[in-house]
């Protein structure tokens, strides 16, 4: 039956959205670590993790292309459709934030550890949760968790304010690390928009669900 056939596809979206959740989860907290050592090796490899999500969000895309061709969906059907797209597209960009903090690692190989580094691994753990409990509210279609999960944001944010802070403090007694200063705030702006995107796709998730557009965390 069509409908049956539409059901069938929904699992697949659903368990590919799952995995590519999943491989994002595992590409932020391998880059964290990465960068936190100072493990090159460890970072190289994220990049083909990368790579490998970047399929994923293809095939994801193809899978919802195919079924919007061939199973005729209903109006609450095509807004699961389009947030599929937009949870792929919001995955994907998680993941570049990953390969940019892992790739990162190369300008801090020399360095001692900074004890800033206790801050970006804080917004790194957020956004790996922020990013299973999106799935896991696309997944159960619940826009509580949607929204509860959009509320980590406001914590990556914080923390990244204060980054900035520290470093300008920072600049004024080590002028001469301006540089690495900047590059460090920089990976604290891959963090801080990957909790962007998150939201960005709880929004989605609300639309999905109550066909309405929410603006999270304004």
């Amino acid at each position: 039956m069509p409908r049956e056939a539409f059901e069938r596809s929904i699992e697949e979206i659903n368990a590919r959205i799952t995995a590519m959740g999943a491989a994002t989860v595992d590409a932020l907290q391998k880059a964290m670590f990465a960068f936190r050592e100072r493990d090159l090796d460890s970072a190289k490899k994220i990049k083909k993790a990368d790579a490998h999500i970047d399929i994923q969000q293809l095939e994801i895309d193809d899978l919802v292309a195919t079924t919007m061709a061939t199973q005729q969906p209903v109006a609450k059907d095509l807004r699961l459709l389009l947030c599929a797209i937009q949870m792929a597209s919001d995955l994907e960009r998680g993941a570049d934030y990953a390969a940019h903090l892992a790739k990162a690692t190369k300008f801090f190989v020399q360095e001692p550890q900074w004890r800033q580094t206790e801050m970006l691994e804080q917004m790194a753990n957020i956004g790996a949760s922020m990013i299973a409990g999106t799935v896991n509210a696309f997944i159960a279609r619940d826009t509580v968790v949607a929204r509860q999960t959009s509320l980590m944001d406001d914590q990556i944010d914080h923390l990244h304010k204060s980054v900035i802070k520290e470093m300008v403090v920072l600049l004024s007694a080590r002028p001469d690390d301006a540089e690495k200063m900047a590059k460090f705030i920089q990976v604290s702006g891959y963090l801080e928009r990957l909790g962007d995107h998150m939201t960005n796709a709880c929004e989605s998730i609300l639309y999905m669900v109550e066909g309405v557009h929410v603006e999270l965390n304004p």
